[in-house]
């Protein structure tokens, strides 16, 4: 059995990491086999990366070739062998998120960064997608006393404003494929729409 391949996006604030914990556990006490792995990283090569990513001050293409090289050591050493091996991957962003931040976000070019995300993943595809959709401001003032922030939590509303902007584009244009959650509400029920969510992927995929 071919495994299933989900990821999570969403903007700065949006419980992403919470919800993708959340939803590990959750699967996980189905007795189901699932990993939960992010982006940047991974993997420790890619964990490297993620490190310079999120540290360095580096040109907007760079920073891009270097998401796409990250992404392509997490594909081959983690994503792909598991699934290979019937799991349900769980990742915390993959290629959605370059596009909404450095297509949008920077202002690159689209057709370049798909053409090195393409390059990069042989194009591996997510069978589905939560989009954790958040208000940019809601979104803004839940990191705003969080203690390790990074790069991509410290850049100017307009930034935030267009990776949400390329968020719900790429949710409309994808919309057999991104499932949207809305994470305006309170962490509670985000939960209990995921868990309702993710049990009928679960059946239609049998699973369960």
């Amino acid at each position: 059995m071919v495994g299933k391949f989900i990821t999570i996006e969403g903007s700065e604030g949006s419980g992403k990491t919470t919800i993708s914990k959340f939803l590990f556990e959750y699967i996980t006490s189905l007795g189901i086999k699932v990993i939960l792995t992010r982006e940047p990283g991974g993997v420790p090569v890619s964990e490297k990366i993620r490190d310079i990513i999120l540290h360095e001050d580096i040109d907007y293409r760079t920073e891009a070739l270097l998401f796409a090289a990250s992404r392509r050591e997490h594909i081959v050493k983690k994503i792909l062998p598991h699934l290979k091996q019937g799991y349900i991957v769980l990742c915390d962003r993959f290629v959605d998120s370059s596009l909404a931040y450095q297509v949008y976000g920077r202002g690159l070019e689209e057709k370049d960064v798909v053409s090195i995300n393409d390059y990069a993943t042989e194009l591996t595809k997510p069978d589905k997608t939560f989009y954790l959709d958040v208000n940019v401001d809601k979104g803004l003032e839940r990191i705003e006393n969080r203690q390790h922030n990074n790069k991509m939590d410290n850049e100017h509303n307009e930034f935030y404003v267009k990776v949400k902007q390329g968020y719900d584009s790429i949710a409309a244009k994808n919309s057999d494929r991104v499932i949207k959650i809305n994470a305006n509400n309170d962490i509670e029920l985000v939960k209990e729409e995921i868990v309702e969510k993710i049990n009928l992927l679960l059946k239609k995929w049998n699973c369960l």
